[in-house]
């Protein structure tokens, strides 16, 4: 182990670094952590100096994370994660809580949790911010790098929503899936669908780049054929938007489809194959549960099933 090197990086260094990684901005970096911006600026040169490395370049008013530190961002958020379990030991009062926690998920799953999210923000009635992101926003990389908590998302169950072994998952919500049709489609009438009736029309289709092809689609595939997806979209709100002006068939969540606004007055029918199965899941960095009140909010959102 080189000491004498080790000895010449702090955990300011670090902290920056990692703050930075969040606001690709030197001025909202020095406002996180409470210094001037000249402050920020010298750690960023004495690290850069050690690791051999520019960190970051700028493009417009943004300073973006070259490769070598998107690479270390894991590390550093694991090294800054157990220092902090170190800090913060005790028993958690999430009503003494004065930090920040933040979740990312798709809009569609907001609608789902908004309640229980809630009732976890009223018990951390002292937080400084609570954030809420768009998976877009802050994705599986995001968490692998400690910029966002947890995610809540949607998924087979037969397929991990991640296989990044800095990242867990465990199922919260049972689930199943469900066709959403306009009420003038021709098929709204009928009782059931026929596999025949799914495939004659075009289809609605959610895209998600993180995600391996949804295993229901791989067994429509098998068993009988590929659907026409003729228009993606980033979320369930948005296609049932456009399910209520069109022919298009929505396969989607039925827990959403029951709740959501965008839904009401759409025709659900069952699906009619079998897909496997389906649900919601918790996504996080275990590195993260060193920190107290990350240890209690996993808690919070891992019993959202029974509530």
């Amino acid at each position: 182990m080189d000491f004498i090197a080790l000895s010449r990086i702090s955990m300011k260094h670090l902290t920056v670094l990692h703050v930075m990684l969040s606001t690709n901005s030197v001025t909202k970096a020095a406002e996180k952590l409470c210094v001037t911006p000249s402050s920020v600026s010298k750690t960023l040169s004495q690290l850069r100096e050690q690791l051999g490395d520019e960190l970051f370049y700028r493009e417009g008013t943004l300073l973006l994370p070259t490769s070598f530190a998107l690479s270390i961002a894991p590390q550093i958020h694991g090294i800054l994660s157990s220092m902090n379990g170190i800090l913060h030991q005790g028993e958690f009062e999430p009503a003494s809580f004065t930090g920040t926690i933040s979740l990312s998920m798709r809009e569609s799953t907001f609608e789902l949790f908004a309640e229980r999210i809630e009732q976890i923000c009223q018990q951390l009635s002292s937080a400084k911010h609570v954030q809420l992101f768009a998976k877009e926003q802050m994705n599986f990389d995001s968490l692998s790098r400690g910029q966002v908590d947890f995610m809540l998302l949607p998924h087979d169950v037969s397929q991990p929503p991640t296989r990044s072994r800095d990242l867990m998952w465990q199922q919260i919500m049972e689930d199943e899936m469900v066709c959403l049709l306009s009420p003038t489609h021709p098929l709204a009438s009928k009782r059931t669908l026929s596999i025949d009736d799914y495939l004659q029309y075009q289809h609605i289709g959610i895209h998600d780049d993180d995600l391996a092809e949804p295993f229901f689609e791989q067994n429509l595939t098998q068993q009988h054929r590929s659907r026409d997806v003729s228009i993606s979209v980033s979320d369930f709100g948005s296609a049932a938007v456009l399910c209520h002006h069109s022919e298009r068939i929505l396969t989607c969540s039925k827990a959403w489809a029951d709740k959501a606004y965008q839904a009401k007055s759409l025709i659900q029918k069952p699906l009619p194959f079998d897909y496997g199965q389906v649900g919601y899941s918790l996504v996080w960095n275990q590195a993260s549960l060193n920190h107290p009140a990350l240890r209690w909010l996993h808690q919070q959102l891992l019993a959202v099933h029974q509530t």
